[in-house]
């Protein structure tokens, strides 16, 4: 008798969960799907800045520039693709939660946002943290770094996303994701540059890597200083 119980357990257990599976899949949106909910309102607070930095909205090109110590994430934008078009200053958000110190981010665990200049990989229209674009840590630097210093677990997942906690990612806040996250699908992902900075780069040209930090992380930081060339 107990074993039938168990058995009868299990296999309940078993249709629960392929249950609930199928349900989250089938009220889980596309990426579309979440422009068409947000794109509207997301327009309505954003063409008018676009407007007074003479862009159009959309934009053909975003750059992300977060600056780890002050919390704080400047959307820049520019009509043509092409690299040599100016970027303009649309706007500026605070960051609500992001953990770790500068530095660049080194395995798994280490709570560290990842410093670099980085693309945006994909765009999750159901995450747990509202809205969230993945970014592509690790790039092939940070492997390659990681292959000369035999390091493993580089850890990943790195989301610009929602809601105002964080482990290593950049909390947006709901409303912020919103507009990054329609503006990112509008645009095209291929199209973005994140630029991710242990300070304002380019008023602190002096600015030193911590003494824990690997000898390369002072490449990374000529590199962050030429590519903030374009965005003063």
């Amino acid at each position: 008798m107990g074993t039938r119980i168990t058995r009868t357990h299990r296999i309940f257990l078993i249709g629960f969960i392929l249950f609930a599976t199928f349900a989250s899949a089938a009220n889980a949106a596309t990426v579309q799907e979440r422009v068409n909910q947000y794109g509207a309102a997301v327009r309505a607070r954003m063409e008018p800045r676009f407007k007074a930095a003479c862009l159009t909205y959309p934009a053909a090109r975003l750059t992300f520039i977060v600056l780890k110590d002050v919390k704080r994430l400047e959307l820049w934008a520019g009509n043509n693709t092409s690299k040599d078009a100016p970027m303009r200053l649309v706007k500026t958000y605070e960051i609500k939660a992001a953990s770790g110190t500068a530095g660049p981010k080194l395995r798994e665990g280490d709570r560290q946002v990842p410093e670099g200049i980085y693309a945006i990989e994909s765009l999750n229209p159901n995450s747990r943290y509202h809205l969230s674009l993945r970014i592509n840590y690790p790039n092939a630097f940070d492997r390659a770094r990681a292959r000369e210093e035999r390091r493993a677990n580089l850890g990943g997942d790195i989301m610009i996303h929602g809601k105002a906690v964080s482990i290593g990612c950049i909390a947006m806040g709901d409303e912020a994701a919103e507009e990054l996250f329609v503006m990112a699908a509008q645009t095209g992902v291929k199209n973005i540059r994140v630029l991710l900075c242990p300070c304002d780069l380019r008023s602190q040209e002096n600015f030193l890597p911590p003494f824990t930090a690997p000898g390369w992380t002072a490449t990374i930081y000529k590199n962050l200083k030429l590519a903030l060339e374009d965005y003063k």
